[in-house]
């Protein structure tokens, strides 16, 4: 169940990510339309930055849930079956570290309970804690860059989640004896060839 769960959570990460590049497309377009107009809207260019940061971060996870990130294979082709499987679990466990230390300094970065403690008070917030993460506004757009940074303990959370789906996956197939009938199962691409 959880693995479904992860899927369509990954499957969401990739449509979101992919209706964001589009946007990118788009406000380009329109950028460059206006520019060539003679009066550029400054706005868009930040939109464009912020659609293309969020959409990297959203297909990352995505990427890194089907096990499909760039890999140099030389080890892991050398390795007989149940080596190669060691080794994915332990690529697995890598990125659930990573993951788990970046939600950790996600928390840290945006102290949620201290916020929520001084009533989001984002002054008595700054002075109480010298984080003026809620201070910051955007050059263009207006808004607190906060909610733009957003989407690192959003890529945090769903890279934990992915990583834990992942990494009980791989470690239940350190058991599977596939080695002498084939390939195991979420072998990493490449790695049969």
């Amino acid at each position: 169940m959880l693995s479904r769960l992860s899927d369509c959570l990954a499957r969401l990460e990739e449509i979101a990510a992919a209706a964001l590049a589009a946007a990118v497309t788009l406000l380009i377009l329109v950028n460059v339309a206006f520019r060539a107009a003679g009066s550029p809207l400054y706005w868009i260019s930040e939109l464009a930055i912020y659609a293309m940061i969020w959409m990297t971060f959203l297909i990352a996870g995505a990427v890194l849930k089907r096990r499909r990130g760039i890999a140099v294979t030389l080890v892991a082709d050398a390795l007989p079956g149940f080596g190669r499987r060691l080794l994915m679990a332990l690529v697995d466990l890598a990125v659930l570290v990573f993951a788990v230390l970046l939600l950790w300094l996600c928390w840290r970065w945006y102290q949620p309970l201290e916020l929520a403690r001084l009533g989001f008070d984002f002054g008595a917030f700054q002075r109480e804690t010298f984080n003026f993460i809620y201070a910051e506004n955007t050059s263009t757009l207006g808004i607190k860059k906060f909610w733009v940074w957003l989407i690192l303990p959003w890529f945090a959370l769903s890279l934990t989640f992915h990583g834990l789906v992942n990494l009980g996956s791989a470690l239940r197939g350190l058991g599977d004896p596939v080695e002498a009938h084939g390939a195991p199962q979420n072998e990493p691409p490449g790695a049969s060839q």
